[in-house]
C-alpha cells in the first residue's frame, strides 16, 4: 500500500473541488508548489560519453528494517552497452560537437542516448539541452519538438517530473526571445513538429479511465456556469505544453514516485483514489530503489550487534559454569581419602628425622585428642613446612594423615586464583566446609606463597579477599578444633605476617636438604625395586652426591636404571650411577656437535687451567672430573665435589673459589696471548664477581669491615658505593693474579693436561694427577674396550663430564 506522507496528502487534496483555472495557471501553481523539490541537475564535464556511461548516480534509498534478506541479497547488475553501441554514440557525439547547429546530428545523438536506457545517457542528454539553453539560446535545436520531447522523457526517466513545468516555461520564453532566423531552419522545425504530431496521433490513447491526460484534466477541472451556459473557450496551449502533456500522459501512473507528483495531476490521483476505493484488490505499489552498496552499513551494524551480544552472553555463561560446576571435565575431587596400598607412612620418609619427630605430636593428638586436653593442652591449628624444593614436604604431610588415619584434603595455592573476583574466597570456604564434615581431618596447602604473600596497597582486591578468607577460616569466629592446616612453601620470608603468627601456624618446621646419612637412607629406599650390582654401595654414592635433594636422588636412581636397560645389562652397575650423576650435575653430552681441533685444544687449555688451580690451591673444593666435551650449554666442564657436607665456608675457601674461577681465562692468556682471549670465561667472571660482591656486602670479608650493605637500599652515599666497587674489583683481580702466578710456574703441566684432554676428552681426579706427572693413565686393553663400547649401537655415551668453557 502507498504510505508516503506526501502522496497521501496529495490524494486528500485531490478529493476537494478545484476552481477552474487555465492550463497555464495550473502549470505555474504546480511549479511554485514543487520548485523546492527539484533536485540539483548533474553538471558533467565535456568528456566523451564512453568515459562517463559507467558512473551512474544512484538514487538515495529510503530507510528499511534490518533483516537477513536485506543484508545478504545482491543487487542486480546494471546492464552496460555493447562496444558497438559505445563506438556509435561516441561518433555521434563527436559529430554533434563539431556541428552544434545541425539539428539532425543533435537529434541522432539524443535518440541514440535515449535508446541505451542508462541513467548516464539520460543525464548527458539533460546536460546538453540545458547547456544549449543557457549558452546558445539561438540554436535551431531549441525549436525542435522531437529534441524537446526526448529531453522531457529523460527528465521523467531520472525522476525529475517537477522540473518539467520549469522546462516548458523556459523553452517558451526562449522561443519568444529567439525566433527562427532562416526558412530552412523553420522547415526543419516544422518537420519535427509534424513528426511529433504524427507520433502523437499514431500513439494509442494513453489516458484511460484511471489515467486521464493533462488536457482532459484541464477540461474536467473547469466547472460549468450556474445558468447551464456552455463552457468558456479554452485557452491556447503552446507547443511546449503539448509535448509535456504527451510525455506525462505516456507514463504509467504507478511508475511515478510520490515526490514527483505536481499540482497538474491532482485529478489523476483522484481517479486512482476512487479506483482504489472501489476495488481494494489493487493497492498502489511503491518500488524503493536502493543505492549500490547500501547493504554494507547494515552488515556492519549486524556484526557489531552479534559480537556485543555474544560477549555478554559468554561472560554470563562462564560465570554460571564457574559457580555451579556444570559441564566440567570431571567431578572436582577436593577430598583425598587415603586408600589401603596408597597410604604413606613415616617409614616411607627418609632424611628428615627431626621434622618427623616434630610432626609426631600432631599425629598423637589426631589419634587421641584427650591425651593432651587433660592438662589443658590444645591442638596446634597450623604447621608450616619450609625448605628447598624436593626435600619431601608433601610426603611428610601425607605421612601425617596416613599415620593418624584421617582424611587428607589437598589444595595448591594457585587453585584459589581465578579471573573472577570472589572465586578464590569461595573456594577457601568450600575447602574448610568439606573438612568440617570429615573432621578430624588434615588440609594441606602446597605453595602457600601463591596466595599468602605479603599484602600491599598495590595488590588487587581479589587477592586480598582470598587471603582474608584464609585468615578468618584458620583463626576466626568459627573454631576448628579438629582440623589441622599443613602448608608448604619455599619462600617463608615472602609470607604475610598475619598468616604466620601463632594461632594460625603455631609451628614452623624446617625441612632441609638431607645429609650423608639421610642420602644413604633415601638411596636405599629408592633402590629397593632396582636390580643393582653387588659393587654398588649407597654410602659411596651418597658421599659423591652432596647437595642432592631427595627428588634428585630418586631421579638419579631412575636414570641409572633406564641407562642400564638401554645397554641390555642384567643389572645396574656403579658406572650407570656415575653416568646418571654426571648427567644431573653437568648436563647431557653433545657429541653430535662438531668442534675443530683448534677450538677443542683451546677448550682443553681453558678447562686444564681450572683443574690445575683446583688441585694446587689451598682451600679449594676437591676436583671430581674435567672434560672438553660439550655438555648442556657449555663447551667444557670442570666438576668439583666436596668431601663432606658443607655447613659453613671460610674466607680462604671463598678466595680459592675466585682463584679457580679465574684459572680458565688466565690459561688462555698465557697460551694464546691477551689479544686472543675468548669470551668463554663469561660465566666464570660472573661467578667470581658474585662471590666477591657477597664477601664485601654480606659477609664482611673486606677492608670495609663487618658491615652489611643492602643492594636495594638507597641510603648508601656515593663515596661508600665507590669503596664497595673498589673492594669487589680488588678481590677479583687478586684471584686473577694468584692464578697467573700458579699457572706460570706449572706451564709444562698445563700442556700435558691439555693434550691428554684432547686425546681422552674426559679425565677424573686420579687421571689428572697421573697426566701432570707424565704417567700413563690407560693401557691398550682399556682403550680397545672403550672403543668397542663406543661402536656398539646400544652403548650409551661414556661417563664423561662436560666442563664449561665459560
Amino acid at each position: 500500500m502507498l504510505k508516503h506522507p506526501q502522496m497521501l496528502g496529495l490524494l486528500r487534496n485531490a478529493a476537494r473541488p478545484v476552481p477552474a483555472q487555465p492550463l497555464k495557471g495550473i502549470l505555474q501553481n504546480s511549479t511554485r508548489q514543487l520548485s523546492a523539490l527539484r533536485p540539483l541537475q548533474p553538471i558533467h564535464a565535456a568528456l566523451p560519453w564512453a568515459l562517463r556511461h559507467s558512473n551512474c548516480l544512484s538514487v538515495p534509498s529510503n530507510s528499511r528494517a534490518l533483516s537477513l534478506g536485506s543484508i545478504f541479497s545482491r543487487n542486480k547488475p546494471t546492464p552496460s552497452p555493447t562496444p558497438l553501441v559505445v563506438a556509435h554514440i561516441t561518433r555521434l557525439e563527436a559529430e554533434a560537437n563539431v556541428h552544434p547547429h545541425d539539428v539532425e546530428k543533435q537529434l541522432a545523438l539524443f535518440q541514440a542516448l535515449f535508446d541505451t536506457k542508462l541513467k548516464t545517457s539520460y543525464d548527458l542528454t539533460i546536460n546538453r539541452w540545458e547547456r544549449m539553453c543557457e549558452f546558445d539560446p539561438s540554436s535551431p535545436l531549441l525549436h525542435s519538438q522531437e529534441a524537446f520531447k526526448i529531453y522531457l522523457e529523460c527528465l521523467v526517466q531520472t525522476n525529475q517530473q517537477p522540473a518539467i513545468n520549469a522546462a516548458v516555461r523556459r523553452r517558451d520564453n526562449l522561443l519568444a526571445a529567439h525566433p527562427l532566423a532562416t526558412v530552412s531552419n523553420a522547415a526543419t522545425v516544422n518537420a519535427d513538429a509534424t513528426s511529433a504530431t504524427t507520433a502523437e496521433a499514431t500513439t494509442p490513447s494513453a489516458p484511460t479511465s484511471a489515467e486521464p491526460s493533462s488536457t482532459e484534466l484541464a477540461s474536467t477541472s473547469e466547472p460549468t456556469s450556474p445558468s447551464g451556459s456552455p463552457e468558456a473557450p479554452k485557452q491556447e496551449i503552446s507547443p511546449s505544453q503539448e509535448v509535456a502533456q504527451f510525455v506525462l500522459a505516456a507514463q504509467p501512473a504507478m511508475g511515478i514516485p510520490p515526490a514527483a507528483v505536481n499540482a497538474s495531476q491532482f485529478a489523476r490521483f483522484k481517479a486512482v483514489a476512487s479506483a482504489s476505493d472501489s476495488s481494494n484488490d489493487n493497492p498502489i505499489q511503491v518500488s524503493i530503489v536502493e543505492r549500490k552498496g547500501a547493504w554494507v552499513p547494515r552488515l556492519v551494524r549486524f556484526i557489531a550487534l552479534v559480537l556485543v551480544s555474544s560477549f555478554f552472553f559468554l561472560v554470563i555463561l562462564s560465570v554460571f559454569f564457574e559457580n555451579t560446576g556444570f559441564m566440567k571435565a570431571g567431578p572436582r575431587q577436593t577430598q583425598f581419602e587415603p586408600a589401603e596400598g596408597n597410604t604413606v607412612k613415616f617409614s616411607d620418609v627418609h632424611g628428615v628425622d627431626e621434622a618427623k619427630d616434630e610432626l609426631q605430636d600432631v599425629v598423637a593428638f589426631l589419634k587421641d585428642p584427650t591425651a593432651f586436653a587433660s592438662l589443658g593442652g590444645k591442638l596446634p591449628k597450623g604447621v608450616l613446612l619450609t625448605g628447598p624444593p624436593g626435600t619431601g614436604k608433601t610426603m611428610l604431610a601425607r605421612a601425617v594423615a596416613g599415620e593418624a588415619g584421617v582424611p587428607f584434603f589437598f589444595a595448591s595455592g594457585s587453585d584459589f586464583e581465578e579471573m573472577f573476583v570472589g572465586v578464590g574466597a569461595k573456594r577457601v570456604r568450600e575447602l574448610f566446609a568439606a573438612a568440617r564434615k570429615k573432621e578430624p581431618a588434615i588440609i594441606f596447602i602446597d605453595e602457600l606463597d601463591a596466595v599468602g604473600g605479603k599484602r600491599s596497597n598495590r595488590d588487587q582486591q581479589y587477592m586480598k579477599q582470598t587471603l582474608n578468607q584464609l585468615l578468618v577460616e584458620m583463626d576466626g569466629f568459627q573454631p576448628n578444633e579438629s582440623i589441622i592446616v599443613i602448608a608448604a612453601t619455599n619462600f617463608p620470608e615472602s609470607l604475610d605476617q598475619a598468616l604466620v603468627r601463632p594461632g594460625r601456624f603455631d609451628r614452623i618446621v624446617a625441612v632441609p636438604l638431607p645429609d650423608i646419612r639421610g642420602r644413604v637412607q633415601i638411596l636405599q629406599h629408592h633402590m629397593r625395586g632396582v636390580i643393582t650390582s653387588k659393587d654398588v654401595d649407597p654410602k659411596i654414592l651418597a658421599r659423591g652426591t652432596p647437595g642432592f635433594s631427595g627428588a634428585d636422588l630418586a631421579n638419579m636412581v631412575n636414570l641409572a636404571a633406564i641407562q642400564a636397560s638401554k645397554e641390555h645389562a642384567k643389572e645396574v652397575e656403579l658406572m650407570h650411577f656415575e653416568w646418571a650423576k654426571d648427567r644431573i650435575v653437568m648436563g647431557a653430552e653433545r657429541k653430535s656437535q662438531f668442534i675443530d681441533q683448534k677450538n677443542k685444544l683451546a677448550t682443553a687449555y681453558h678447562e686444564g687451567g681450572h683443574a690445575l688451580v683446583a688441585l694446587y690451591t689451598d682451600g679449594a673444593m676437591p676436583l671430581h672430573k674435567v672434560t672438553c666435551v660439550p655438555r648442556g650449554h657449555a663447551l667444557g666442564y670442570t666438576s668439583q665435589l666436596p668431601e663432606n657436607d658443607r655447613t659453613s665456608i671460610s674466607y680462604k675457601e671463598y678466595l680459592a673459589h675466585i682463584d679457580v674461577a679465574m684459572g680458565g681465562r688466565v690459561a688462555e692468556e698465557l697460551i694464546y696471548g691477551r689479544d686472543n682471549v675468548t669470551s668463554g670465561a663469561s660465566s666464570d667472571i660472573r661467578s667470581a664477581t658474585r662471590t666477591a660482591t657477597a664477601m664485601v656486602k654480606q659477609w664482611g670479608f673486606s677492608k670495609l669491615g663487618p658491615v652489611y650493605y643492602d643492594s636495594k637500599s638507597d641510603s648508601l652515599s656515593q663515596r661508600r658505593r665507590e669503596e664497595i666497587e673498589g673492594e669487589i674489583a680488588s678481590l677479583v683481580r687478586g684471584g686473577e693474579a694468584r692464578a697467573t702466578s700458579l699457572l706460570t710456574s706449572r706451564l709444562e703441566e698445563l700442556h700435558r693436561l691439555a693434550q691428554a684432554l684432547v686425546e681422552y676428552e674426559t679425565l677424573n681426579a686420579d687421571e689428572v694427577r697421573k697426566v701432570i706427572k707424565g704417567e700413563a693413565i690407560r693401557n691398550i686393553s682399556e682403550v680397545l674396550e672403550d672403543i668397542s663400547k663406543t661402536t656398539t649401537p646400544t652403548d650409551p655415551a661414556p661417563s664423561t663430564t662436560n666442563s664449561t668453557n665459560s
